[in-house]
């Protein structure tokens, strides 16, 4: 009889290897490498003789489709993040930082399902029944008929989730503390992991219960265990946020029922979240709109504008070798702004320190936010204050030139609403609403926007000269 072969698989990546290493190759982390049975848990069946498939009825791509049946919870802002609610029958996979929110998120959205008539089932396994509901009445959720558990066996969370009526919603906290008696590993490693959460949805998917799984993430910030996981479930939502700061944001970064990049916008308080349906007015609620090196940035997040103040300083420095500090953008995009600002607008910032922050704490991801960066950056260097009443957004390229971006017009909305009457936008937008006045300032180029605010400081010092 052959030997079984032994597998040393890394608990952070999921490579697998011949033998045990101090170091993995595949994501290069020292000690993850541990010891497991190829015989156990998914990937089983290599010792065992494969049974005879049967063929599946194979159907045309043209037919009647019918929508996915949604739950909605009733929180608007999470509702919007899933895209519309949470679908039968699908898996939703929630990732963030300890201590960000999730499980009160999760505890007020099984609530408000509780309170509309749904069957919600809770299982924790990281606290025990008294802790969560301590979380229950703080929340105000303890008078809802949320069913609660506490335990960690795959095999007796499914024998009691699957015992009478079908539950509508079944939340698990967290796929880190899962274990099977099917793997042979600990808890919390690669294949306990993966044999837990196929195993959570292969029940959401024969019984039509939408099944939310609340993830650990690493240092990274990526979801902890294999990525396998991300590719299994339907959907997976990221809760960020700064502890620092009051609101948290739930982004979705994978959706088949649904649109990506969406978020929605919560502020926490004693009392549990609550939602914050104008997400602008909350990054502008301390603007001060006379300083230099601000400039207020039209973005969006998935289907939503977004208004947040870019700040920026810029000093002289006695360093050989001047500093970038940089809170809420990429780091190399600004060195890329710098680059173009000194080759093509003749901008010298060699000599000076460069610190860029976002506002609220808030992180901007698309490249619209050039034009906005690079006005705070001269408006520092000028020291001259910005109109107070515009906006910028454009994608700046290494030549200087201005690239037009998408979602026009809802930005430009966006800003009208807040009372922003300027706005400084990429020449040759295509979704432009109509009747565009002159207060909406079209450029071609950087050039054109340093010699834009060059001006404004010419005029200002004329007239305290005529003064």
């Amino acid at each position: 009889m052959a030997k079984a072969r032994t597998q040393f698989i890394c608990q952070n990546c999921g490579t697998a290897h011949n033998r045990w290493v101090g170091k993995c190759e595949g994501c290069g982390e020292w000690n993850t490498v541990v010891e497991e049975d190829p015989m156990g848990g998914i990937g089983s069946g290599p010792g065992k003789v494969p049974k005879k498939g049967r063929p599946v009825a194979l159907t045309a791509l043209s037919g009647e489709i019918e929508e996915a049946p949604r739950i909605h919870t009733g929180i608007g802002e999470l509702d919007r993040a899933t895209g519309g609610g949470f679908v039968r029958g699908s898996a939703v996979l929630i990732g963030g930082d300890p201590g960000i929110g999730k499980s009160t998120l999760l505890m007020q959205a099984a609530a408000a399902l509780s309170r509309r008539g749904h069957r919600i089932i809770y299982v924790s396994g990281e606290e025990a029944v008294a802790q969560v509901r301590l979380r229950a009445q703080r929340l105000h959720a303890a008078e809802t008929d949320v069913l609660l558990a506490a335990e960690t066996n795959v095999e007796d969370i499914l024998a009691t989730i699957g015992e009478g009526k079908r539950p509508d919603l079944v939340i698990i906290d967290s796929i880190q503390t899962l274990w099977s008696d099917t793997a042979d590993a600990a808890p919390g490693t690669v294949t306990q992991v993966r044999t837990g959460v196929q195993a959570m949805i292969r029940f959401a998917k024969q019984t039509g219960a939408a099944m939310v799984l609340v993830g650990h993430v690493t240092k990274e910030g990526q979801i902890a265990g294999p990525r396998v996981v991300e590719h299994m479930v339907d959907a997976v939502l990221y809760f960020e946020g700064d502890r620092g700061h009051h609101y948290r944001i739930l982004r979705t970064v994978k959706n088949r029922f649904g649109p990506t990049d969406e978020i929605g916008v919560f502020e926490m308080s004693d009392k549990g979240l609550r939602e914050v349906s104008n997400p602008s007015e909350l990054f502008l609620g301390e603007r001060n709109s006379k300083s230099p090196g601000a400039a207020v940035f039209a973005g969006m997040e998935g289907t939503r504008p977004v208004l947040v103040e870019v700040q920026a300083l810029v000093a002289p420095t006695s360093l050989g070798t001047p500093r970038r500090a940089v809170l809420g953008w990429d780091s190399a995009r600004l060195s890329m702004i710098l680059a173009v600002l000194e080759a093509h607008c003749g901008v010298r910032l060699g000599q000076h320190d460069v610190y860029l922050n976002v506002a609220g704490g808030y992180r901007i991801s698309e490249p619209a936010a050039d034009l906005a960066v690079a006005s705070a950056l001269v408006s520092s260097l000028a020291g001259l204050a910005l109109p107070a009443d515009c906006v910028y957004f454009g994608e700046v390229s290494l030549s200087g030139a201005i690239r037009p971006v998408a979602h026009t017009a809802q930005r430009l909305k966006e800003a009208e609403k807040l009372g922003f009457s300027q706005a400084v936008l990429p020449a040759g937008s295509a979704d432009l609403p109509k009747g565009a006045g002159s207060r909406w300032s079209e450029i071609d180029s950087l050039p054109d926007l340093v010699a834009r605010i060059a001006g404004s400081k010419r005029a200002l010092k004329r007239e305290d000269e005529d003064v």
